[in-house]
């Protein structure tokens, strides 16, 4: 199972979306996509980067492993039809979010994100324009990319944008975490999630009940895709079962404790 998942939610979401893994443990952080190895059910998945490194630089990609707490995130590129399905469940059951949006989103479903907000939610930074920012080597280039998004969204709902951010396609850099930092971020990776973001090629409620619950952990962070019809259709239940298997749902904030 450690391999298949290996590649599945490793190399394999890479090569969909175009950046490169590399597998690197200790304290050297690799240029890439971000991945993840499960090695068996239900415990926590080995990320190519690990969390004390990864917390150094404000940046996590799980929660407290001790805690049966999940973190719930939504990452769109655009609208699918799906949103307001998923805010409805989410109100339903009253579980918090996170929306990492991008700026052509906000501009196009400005009363979609005006209700995350009001309902509670997170919206998160996920860039303006979605480039791969590894690429941007230049301070203020990765930095005009967060703040057009920050200008966006505050034209939209009158409100500074929260200070968490997830890079586009997962796809990540020491130097860009160090500018991330240096901008007042906090990067939100993930530890848990499957394919369901190819839109002519959507999962059954089966296929997806099956490639998340075996894997679900303490300190999940979750992230789905709000394009995801699929998603849309199966949330009620999915969150319905994973409150019976014993897991509350916390907020981004509770990925970065105070220091004492």
């Amino acid at each position: 199972m450690g391999k298949r998942d290996f590649w599945i939610l490793g190399l394999a979401l890479a090569a969909a979306l175009g950046g490169v893994v590399l597998f690197l443990q200790g304290n050297a952080l690799p240029t890439g996509a971000w991945g993840l190895s499960f090695r068996q059910e239900g415990a926590p998945p080995v990320g190519n980067a690990d969390a004390a490194s990864l917390g150094k630089l404000d940046a996590a990609y799980i929660g407290n492993t001790e805690e049966k707490v999940l973190y719930l995130t939504f990452d769109a590129g655009y609208e699918n039809g799906a949103t307001e399905k998923i805010l409805d469940a989410l109100k339903e059951h009253q579980v918090p979010a996170a929306f990492f949006l991008v700026g052509n989103y906000i501009e196009k479903n400005a009363d979609l994100v005006r209700r995350m907000v009001q309902e509670g939610h997170i919206v998160g930074n996920h860039t303006m324009h979605h480039y791969d920012m590894s690429k941007l080597s230049d301070r203020d280039a990765f930095a005009k990319e967060l703040t057009d998004l920050e200008n966006v969204y505050r034209e939209t709902t009158g409100q500074e944008m929260a200070k968490f951010y997830r890079p586009p396609q997962g796809i990540y850099s020491e130097e860009n975490l160090k500018m991330a930092k240096s901008l007042g971020y906090k990067t939100i990776f993930w530890s848990l999630a499957y394919v369901d973001w190819l839109s002519d090629k959507q999962p059954t409620a089966e296929q997806a009940f099956a490639k998340l619950l075996p894997r679900t952990h303490n300190g999940a962070v979750v992230l789905l895709h709000s394009t995801s019809k699929t998603n849309g259709e199966i949330l009620p239940e999915l969150l319905t079962r994973w409150k019976a298997m014993g897991y509350r749902f916390g907020t981004l904030e509770e990925l970065f404790p105070a220091e004492k």
